[in-house]
Formats: C-alpha cells, sequence, structure tokens
C-alpha cells in the first residue's frame, strides 16, 4: 500500500518536533501489547521524556509508519528523524550500550551480580531446560523488580552468571538489581514456580478472606485490587478497594513503609506477585488475599459474581 502525502506530512511533523518518537500500541504508561511493553521498559531506563504515539487510535499511521520505514512490525522507535527499529533491536543496543551512546547516557555496569540459586530451584531449571537445546536462560527485572524469566538465545552482550551450576543471563539494568537475589523453587495452594527474594524483602503473609474482612471492617489496612479491567468488569472491586491499574505502582509505592497492604486478585497467583514487588521496595506489612475475589465470593458476599 502506497503511503498517502497528508500521512507521510503528519509522520514527518511528528519526527521534526520530537528527537525520540516510540510509535507503540497504548502509552507509555499503559503499553498494550507485550512488544510495546519491552520497548518502554528499556527506555524508560535511559530516559527520562520521550514522545509516544499511539497507534491503535489512527489506523491511519498505523499503517503509515510501516511503509515509511519499510519496517513491518509495531513498535517501531525514531531518534533525530532516523528508524532504529523493533523492540527487540532496542533491546539488543541496551545490553551492548550502544543505546546508551545514542542518548549520551552513562555507559552501563557490566559487574555479574552475585545471586544464589537454591538446589531445589536449580533442579526445576534443569528439567525445565533439558529439551531447550540450545536456548539460555534469560532474567529480566525491571525498575519496580517485577521478574520474568525465558529461554532464548544468549546475546553477544549478555551479562552472564553461573550460580550452582545454572548459567543466567542478564541486561545491564536487570543484572544490577538481582544483586544478592535469590532464586528459589517454592510450592503454594496455587501451584509450584521459580521465586525470586530480594535482599531486605519480608515475608509476604497469608490473609484468609474472613481475616480480611475483619481487618477492613477495622480499617486497618489499605486493600489493593491487582485485578485488569476486563476482570474487575465481572466482579466489581470491594468498595474500599485501591485499584492498582488506575494508580499506578508509583503512586502506591508514596505509602508510609509499614502501612498494612492486603493485595487481591482473582485466586491468589498475581496478587502474591505484586505483593513481592512491593516486599523489594522495602514495605514490611504485606498480605496476600489467599483465593482473591472468588473465595471472596463463596464465603463472605454470595453476591459477588464468579467467573
Amino acid at each position: 500500500m502506497a503511503l498517502d502525502t497528508p500521512t507521510r506530512e503528519r509522520i514527518e511533523t511528528l519526527l521534526n518536533d520530537h528527537e525520540v518518537v516510540l510509535f507503540m500500541k497504548g502509552s507509555r504508561a499503559q503499553p498494550m501489547c507485550g512488544f510495546s511493553a519491552a520497548a518502554t521498559n528499556t527506555l524508560n531506563e535511559l530516559l527520562p521524556t520521550y514522545h509516544t504515539v499511539d497507534v491503535l487510535a489512527d489506523p491511519e499511521i498505523r499503517e503509515g509508519i510501516k511503509e515509511y520505514g519499510q519496517w513491518p512490525t509495531i513498535p517501531q522507535l525514531y531518534v533525530k528523524g532516523e528508524l532504529v527499529g523493533g523492540s527487540d533491536i532496542i533491546r539488543q543496543l541496551y545490553t551492548s550500550g550502544e543505546l546508551h551512546t545514542l542518548f549520551g547516557a552513562t555507559p552501563p555496569d557490566r559487574t555479574p551480580p552475585e545471586i544464589t540459586i537454591t538446589d531445589k530451584a536449580a533442579d526445576a531449571i534443569r528439567s525445565g531446560m533439558a529439551s531447550a537445546q540450545g536456548m539460555s536462560l534469560h532474567l529480566e527485572i525491571g525498575p519496580d523488580h517485577s521478574a520474568g524469566f525465558q529461554l532464548a538465545a544468549a546475546g553477544d552482550h549478555d551479562i552472564v552468571v553461573v550460580a550452582n551450576d545454572i548459567e543466567v543471563h542478564f541486561d545491564p539494568g536487570s543484572a544490577a538489581r538481582a544483586k544478592g537475589v535469590v532464586i528459589d523453587w517454592v510450592s503454594t495452594v496455587q501451584g509450584e514456580g521459580l521465586s525470586l527474594k530480594f535482599p531486605g524483602a519480608v515475608d509476604i503473609h497469608s490473609l484468609s478472606v474472613e481475616e480480611l474482612k475483619t481487618r477492613l471492617d477495622a480499617n486497618d489496612i489499605v486493600l489493593v485490587d491487582v485485578r485488569p479491567s476486563h476482570a474487575r468488569a465481572m466482579a466489581a472491586p470491594l468498595p474500599q478497594a485501591r485499584i492498582l491499574e488506575e494508580e499506578g505502582y508509583e503512586a502506591l509505592a508514596t505509602l508510609p513503609k509499614d502501612t498494612a497492604i492486603a493485595f487481591i486478585c482473582h485466586h491468589g497467583v498475581s496478587s502474591r506477585a505484586a505483593a513481592e514487588r512491593f516486599a523489594a521496595h522495602g514495605f514490611t506489612q504485606l498480605y496476600n488475599v489467599e483465593g482473591g475475589m472468588d473465595a471472596w465470593s463463596v464465603k463472605i458476599d454470595p453476591t459477588v459474581p464468579r467467573y
């Protein structure tokens, strides 16, 4: 499809008006796809401000930018009017330090972190990688201490750490945040999986829905609903709940560190992950509501829809 003149002019105006432009799905505050989220997470490490264009809200730009730079996918990063690439290239340039140079930032610290991998975690990792020939284990830790493992090819500029005979690959930002982390294999009522514990992080306490009701009635705990909007549409949040998706981690992180905070989701899985992110930031009284909104419906208020 040929790029029409009005759309080309709109794109060129955007590139002339802003030094750094990311064409993405969603916004910097709320990315609407994993690739756009990965791109913004990387750029957020280096730039306090940059311009984003939500292609979902503008079909002409969405198709036009693909033709403009002859790049078929979204997101796309432009710097000083020149196409840099998509999320994978952004990540590669960040890991190598070239993105730091491009933005005039301080070169990244490439010191490998000291980490601990328990025997249980090491056994589980070896089992999981048995059929992943040629793949490496990557651990990405975001600025808010959200973390994720993935199997991918090794990069030329990865920071590599070996612990308990397990090789773990990091980008520079993740490596800096991984210092002293303990990787364990845990079993909960929700299932089994790898878990990260950061230095100084407190334990997450379990809270039954009965205990939650008592504490809400006493007004001595802050309840945070971590469910996405589509889940909240199926079962409305409790009246006292603060909504993580609407307020964001940064706003809630301004609470006093000794605030008692309970996290609730559908069944108690993503709420525990959210609590762990707050634990990494020094909060000392954190609770996970076991069974989540489903348990609340069964045991406390049957008018709350189950889904």
